[in-house]
């Protein structure tokens, strides 16, 4: 048995007993809480690996909840509404949330976030860091400053920019973006990458309608550039 443990926010009876059936068959432990309440209250009593937080709660709605828990809570927290407006995706990132599935969803997908939200947790990927006039991102803290102001990045956001950096000057496929950061089952799930990459832009870039670090590459994906009055001039 899986020493995972996801707690399912729901105030729906029947769809909490139908994923805690799908997914203690798949090995993991299930916590359940009802409503915004509950679900703070079991994240500081049960201390879950996963949070999967329903948007519409009766009370407190799911995106106060997710913003009260990601204040003392560092895991995945996967938000699922039946909503599937960019403005609702952009809420729920901005609010602390790893990813966004929309209902109704085949298990196999759900199954697919949580593997891949957990993955994030054992990370392999070299310490190192990147700094630039008004620019750092330390990988091993999984910290980013600009202009010597913490800012702060989800989870997500900062696998995105961590991957695109890594290949610096590089063009990298919406597909491999993805599949790197959210599994190999969604090389096609575009529409969430390109939700990243606007808050992403918003966060780090001094004009995000006119970025320098997260460039779009017609036709193909994004690749992270270093501005040319950044970049250190060749040893003579």
């Amino acid at each position: 048995m899986s020493d995972i443990t996801i707690l399912l926010v729901d105030d729906d009876p029947q769809i909490r007993r139908t994923l805690r059936t799908s997914l203690t068959s798949h090995g993991y432990e299930v916590a359940e809480a009802k409503n915004g309440e509950e679900a703070v209250e079991s994240v500081a009593q049960e201390r879950p690996d996963v949070v999967l937080l329903d948007m519409n709660l009766p009370g407190m709605s799911g995106l106060e909840v997710c913003r009260m828990i990601r204040g003392c809570f560092e895991g995945p927290i996967i938000i699922v509404s039946v909503r599937n407006a960019e403005h609702d995706k952009i809420s729920a990132l901005d609010s602390g949330a790893d990813d966004y599935i929309v209902k109704p969803f085949a298990i196999g997908e759900l199954l697919a976030r949580v593997r891949a939200t957990l993955r994030r947790l054992t990370p392999e990927r070299p310490e190192s860091r990147i700094e630039l006039p008004g620019l750092l991102i330390d990988f091993e803290r999984r910290m980013v400053e600009r202009e010597g102001q913490r800012v702060h990045l989800t989870p997500r956001e900062f696998d995105v920019l961590h991957f695109l950096a890594a290949q610096q000057g590089k063009p990298v496929t919406h597909e491999k973006l993805l599949q790197m950061v959210w599994g190999p089952e969604h090389g096609g799930d575009t529409e969430n990458l390109r939700v990243v990459i606007k808050q992403l832009r918003k966060k780090i870039e001094a004009n995000p309608a006119h970025p320098c670090y997260i460039l779009t590459q017609p036709w193909t994906g994004y690749r992270f550039e270093v501005p040319k009055e950044s970049r250190k001039p060749p040893a003579p």
